[in-house]
């Protein structure tokens, strides 16, 4: 006999700084693609994906906000109702890590309690990193985020990312 598949819907949202690749964390997971060209993302995108984690399927809503823009109401519109973020720094350019405290406090004022995960992102860019695994994790210890590095341009840690955020909301739910 076959297993039960479990089914949760999700809404997660991707913060962060202007040009941390959010949108292209997005693409690379969503569509499987990277595209060079630089597209500043107004307001909100919203796609919607489907993954599978240990024998739960979920369907996720995925909030790819604007970067940069004012911790305002319109944005904790956006964070209402979200199970989890993906926090986003850029490790070619170190403000972009201290500046995940701010997001993630503005998230949990509309999002109480919910999972963080931090993607260290445009980790292909080897000679260009500015930032240490021992700064991002002393930012993740203060969130209580996982973190890992990712690229949206060669795929690396993009699926486990989003994988480690479904595993964490899929943990929250089960305690309810």
């Amino acid at each position: 006999m076959a297993s039960a598949v479990n089914r949760l819907v999700a809404k997660i949202c991707l913060i962060g700084e202007f040009s941390v690749g959010k949108t292209s964390l997005v693409r690379r997971f969503v569509e499987g693609i990277f595209d060079e060209r630089y597209l500043s993302t107004l307001g909100v995108q919203i796609s919607r994906h489907t993954m599978h984690v240990d024998q739960t399927e979920f369907s996720l809503l995925i909030w790819d906000t604007a970067g940069g823009e004012e911790l305002n109401q319109i944005v904790q519109n956006y964070y209402r109702g979200a199970a989890g973020a993906l926090l986003v720094c850029d490790v070619t350019r170190p403000e972009t890590l201290p500046a995940l405290n701010a997001y993630a406090t503005a998230f949990h004022q509309a999002s109480p309690a919910t999972p963080l995960v931090i993607a260290a992102n445009k980790a292909d860019l080897v000679n260009q990193r500015r930032l240490s695994d021992d700064e991002i994790s002393s930012v993740a210890a203060v969130l209580s985020a996982d973190w890992l590095c990712t690229s949206a341009r060669t795929g690396e840690g993009v699926q486990e990312a989003f994988h480690i955020l479904g595993r964490r909301i899929k943990r929250q739910r089960e305690r309810i």
